[in-house]
């Protein structure tokens, strides 16, 4: 090999969309490249406008652009695919730079940028010499009968060059952002800019001040560069998100834009991965903004940290299984299979009952029970007392945010414990009488050999903790005579020698879902030290009623927290809608301060959601019918090449609850001949071609297509439930109505491109509409 060949990102986005023949022909050529970049058929030859960057044939009619990176460590020539072009559509205008801010190789075409913007600017776009016998399409005219503009004011009235240049614009698209006066224009011009000057130009086009753009988004992708960075494309390389071009490269090609969605890394996203803390750190951010991969990529790293051994030193977890299976799954595409097999992927209860099952004698395990189960024992209990004071739900409540989220003992520890957010105000007698029923609950669970999920959760905490203290008490004692042996202190109890903390490094995914007793077991199974907890969740999305403050549960995150604010999944139309549904209501950061959507934003665009008012549930489920009929044509029609794209699992439905979910899907088969997969805990369960689940469901994974049905008032917020704590426990109601609005958001942010909202009488207050 002569020649060592990387994949600029937006390279590899433009042949995912190719001709499958363009695609062979690109192996084709990346092979003889690496063999000879001077072999004359690939006609190696620099542009005039931008010395750096070098045009090469693939075929007759399509060019690699490529930019020289200089050689590595074993002396080997170094290229970047910046780009791959039709032949007409190769200018002399096409330039490669380092970006100022974050030392990355960055590839800017003008051929991309609106018309108007260009020849407003005064630039005219000029086919390269070579490529000159190439049809090129010439300018249009002016329509006779088009309108001027109505305002010829800059859209980025408030920003000047050098404030572009700050913020990390690139000096090619500095004066032509300064003329944008329109978003349409705005829009084409960040279509075709490099990332960074997406993020800000996008920011900037969406109302934020210059202050702001910095603060969230140049700040965050910046890096330490040295003297003369600017000339270094070899050092920038390693700072540029590339796919290096191996024997591999044809696979890569196929697996499509979820590929890159998978691997890629912001720099924004890179630092929070890369760096070493101190003591547990977090991300947040909204749906779609890459928390779950700065998760994946944090495992890969810790991993490949690790000293050699065979034990699983690492844990990830997040809260439900089906969400545990696609992480194993993506996980796999980046750690190699070694590795893998020292990471322990299991979700919260899972692990809960594995620690349940190594502290209880065979036969003593108890039988856990659904949460509806244990409401009627708890009824139960009621009728018996002759109770009307306080109803099951309340008590429940109670029971587990307060007794066993802060795993409360005794009726004094009752007594003194705070109930913030818990709503009405209970006096010492309230307290006692309460505690009471809770404890003949209790015992009753106990006498039937049953548990609760929060139960079992909250026994692991305390084993673990116990765990943790005996560890803690050894170390201490060992430390207070010198580190001598400590044979006696061990009670003769050889195991005792060999208790260490179960891991080394946790990470959470989707971490606003867990309750305190999760927190706590957490705590106690890794030793406090560096990177010992990494935490990553956006309190928007819960759909739990689980408040928690980390700092209680003895997780301190305090300075070692970032936030992410780009999504690369959703449409910026859909999020739009999204932030509607959420707009008003106070969120909490999962710690003492408070989360907001401010700078959430996305670089895609897509059509607007649709909203359908129907008549009645027959016509909301045919009106559906004939939209995912109409969606299965558009995914379904031929590409160039003739290939026709499988429809499963393209589109999803999306319900309030399980029975609706039946019957859509009931509807949809036997009156539509629509077939369905319903959406379970170990995922999709049948082979139908359009996915059906409950918003509960839907967390954690995505769809190209979503439709939301029986968005009415009544079923979202459900008002019977609810409607009884308007008047008796405000601040309940009030919790409980913005859970239904996490839940709404959590699905409308699970659609990428297409989404429908429909319902059928009156509409819920939270939709937009």
């Amino acid at each position: 090999m002569t020649a060592r060949l990387s994949l600029y990102q937006k390279a590899e986005n433009e042949l995912y969309k190719m001709d499958s023949s363009v695609k062979t022909k690109f192996y084709d050529f990346c092979h003889q490249f690496r063999l000879n970049p001077d072999h004359p058929s690939l006609d190696l030859k620099p542009l005039k406008g931008d010395g750096r960057i070098h045009r090469a044939k693939i075929d007759r009619s399509y060019r690699a652009l490529l930019a020289r990176a200089g050689s590595g460590a074993d002396g080997v020539q170094q290229w970047l695919i910046v780009a791959v072009r039709h032949r007409k559509d190769v200018y002399e205008e096409l330039s490669v730079a380092i970006n100022r801010i974050t030392g990355e190789i960055e590839f800017v075409d003008l051929g991309v940028v609106g018309q108007s913007v260009l020849q407003r600017a005064g630039l005219q776009l000029t086919p390269s010499p070579d490529e000159q016998d190439a049809p090129v399409a010439p300018t249009p005219p002016p329509a006779e009968n088009e309108q001027p503009a109505v305002t010829t004011e800059p859209l980025l009235l408030g920003c000047d060059a050098e404030d572009l240049r700050r913020l990390g614009v690139a000096d090619a698209l500095i004066d032509l952002a300064l003329t944008v006066t329109a978003e349409e224009e705005l829009d084409q011009l960040i279509a075709g800019a490099p990332r960074l000057t997406a993020e800000v130009l996008t920011g900037l086009g969406s109302g934020m001040t210059v202050d702001e753009v910095e603060r969230e988004i140049t700040q965050p992708a910046s890096t330490e560069l040295e003297p003369g960075f600017e000339n270094d494309m070899s050092a920038a390389l390693t700072r540029t998100a590339v796919t290096t071009v191996d024997d591999d490269i044809r696979n890569v090609l196929a697996e499509g834009d979820f590929r890159a969605w998978k691997v890629y890394l912001h720099p924004t996203q890179r630092k929070i991965v890369e760096r070493n803390y101190s003591k547990p750190a977090r991300v947040s951010g909204g749906p779609g903004t890459g928390k779950t991969i700065i998760a994946l990529h944090r495992v890969a790293r810790l991993a490949a940290a690790l000293p050699p051994g065979h034990g699983k030193p690492i844990l990830l977890t997040t809260y439900t299984k089906n969400l545990t299976a696609d992480l194993r799954s993506r996980l796999t595409s980046l750690v190699d299979p070694a590795l893998l097999s020292r990471i322990d992927i299991k979700h919260i209860d899972q692990l809960a009952q594995g620690v349940l099952t190594e502290n209880t004698a065979p036969g003593a395990q108890r039988s856990l029970i659904s949460d509806d189960r244990a409401l009627d024992i708890l009824r139960e209990v009621l009728f018996e007392h002759d109770e009307q004071r306080w109803d099951a739900e309340f008590l429940f409540d109670e029971w587990e945010q307060i007794v066993l989220g802060q795993s409360l003992a005794t009726r004094q520890d009752y007594f003194k414990v705070r109930r913030a957010g818990m709503g009405r105000a209970l006096n010492r007698p309230e307290r006692a009488a309460i505690w009471k029923l809770l404890d003949q609950f209790t015992l009753r669970l106990n006498g039937l050999g049953r548990e609760t999920w929060a139960q079992a959760a909250e026994r692991a905490a305390r084993y673990e903790m116990e765990r943790a203290r005996k560890i803690r008490t050894r170390a201490e004692h060992k430390e207070a005579i010198g580190g001598g042996d400590l044979i006696h202190f061990d009670d003769n109890s050889s195991a005792m020698r060999y208790l260490r903390h179960r891991y080394r490094h946790i990470v959470v995914d989707e971490a606003q879902d867990l309750s305190p007793a999760h927190w706590k077991m957490l705590r106690a199974m890794v030793a406090p030290g560096p990177n010992d907890l990494f935490i990553a969740g956006d309190t928007h999305q819960r759909i739990y009623d689980r408040q928690v403050t980390l700092s209680t549960v003895g997780i301190n995150i305090r300075g070692r927290s970032s936030k992410l604010t780009l999504s690369y999944r959703t449409t910026r139309e859909i999020l739009h809608q999204a932030a509607k549904i959420v707009h008003g209501t106070t969120y909490d950061d999962l710690d003492d301060g408070t989360d907001t959507l401010d700078g959430y934003h996305s670089l895609l665009h897509g059509p607007s959601p649709q909203y359908v008012a129907c008549a009645d549930w027959t016509d909301e489920i045919t009106r559906l019918a004939e939209a995912l009929k109409q969606w299965r044509a558009e995914i379904t029609r031929p590409t160039e090449d003739g290939t026709v794209r499988d429809p499963n699992g393209a589109m999803a439905v999306c319900v309030a609850d399980g029975d609706m979910a039946g019957r859509v899907a009931a509807d949809l088969e036997t009156k539509h001949g629509i077939t369905t997969a319903t959406l379970t805990k170990d995922g999709p369960q049948g082979g139908g071609e359009v996915h059906i689940g409950t918003m509960h469901r839907f967390k954690g994974l995505e769809y190209q297509k979503i439709a939301i049905v029986g968005v009415c008032d009544g079923i979202l917020p459900r008002n019977a439930l609810i409607e009884k704590y308007k008047t008796t426990d405000p601040k309940r109601y009030e919790r409980e109505l913005k859970k239904s609005r996490n839940q709404l958001f959590v699905a409308i942010t699970r659609a990428r491109d297409a989404l429908r909202i429909s319902w059928h009488g009156r509409p819920s207050p939270f939709l937009p509409v």
